[in-house]
């Protein structure tokens, strides 16, 4: 009588990013329109370009304050961050302009974002507000935001992101690729047995 050995004993999911993630395209998609469209909402382009190019979070944006924008040197302070972050060129103009939306409001409300039900407080904007921020452009936050990460996690040291973005070294490794990427260039040469040499 054959007995399966294997009949007990269970296999542990793999530990790689199972999330989805923006290709290439859509990237540049979403790029040229919060960076091109002036008909999308300065709070969407904001919050888009953050967490593309900078990997914010929406916790990030949502407490991000006046006094965290550093305009001399282009630089805003995000969350448990260790330092400030340098905002590429690109998204700085998003930020001023969030800026400048801000300034038609008549507030005292030491955030970034005001909108119609912060404009009289000082509460930042509400978390049911940033994840229908970017309804428009049909991603959500998260997705894009992990997109960066998985990149960065990727071909960087982990442990240095980690560092980077404050935060737990612990959780930065479930950004890691299960699987090889066809478009990333591989690092090893191949062999063309062809020849006698090998090269």
């Amino acid at each position: 009588m054959l007995v399966d050995p294997t009949r007990t004993l269970t296999a542990k999911m793999p530990s790689g990013f199972r999330g989805r993630t923006l290709t290439l395209d859509q990237q540049r998609v979403l790029f040229r329109r919060w960076t091109t469209d002036r008909h999308v909402h300065p709070h969407e382009a904001l919050v888009g370009m953050l967490a593309l190019l900078h990997g914010a979070s929406s916790v990030e944006i949502r407490m991000l304050r006046i006094d965290d924008v550093n305009s001399a040197t282009q630089t805003v302070r995000l969350g448990k961050r260790p330092h400030p972050v340098p905002l590429a060129p690109a998204s700085w103009a998003v930020l001023e302009r969030c800026l400048a939306h801000r300034d038609a409001w008549p507030t005292t409300s030491p955030h970034v974002m005001v909108t119609k039900g912060t404009n009289a407080g000082r509460s930042p904007a509400s978390t049911a507000y940033l994840s229908h921020v970017l309804d428009d452009c049909g991603y959500a936050p998260r997705m894009i935001r992990s997109t960066r990460l998985v990149d960065l996690v990727n071909t960087m040291d982990p442990k240095l992101v980690a560092a980077a973005f404050g935060m737990d070294a612990q959780g930065v490794p479930a950004y890691l690729a299960d699987r090889v990427d066809p478009d990333r260039p591989q690092t090893l040469p191949k062999i063309d047995r062809a020849t006698p040499n090998g090269t």
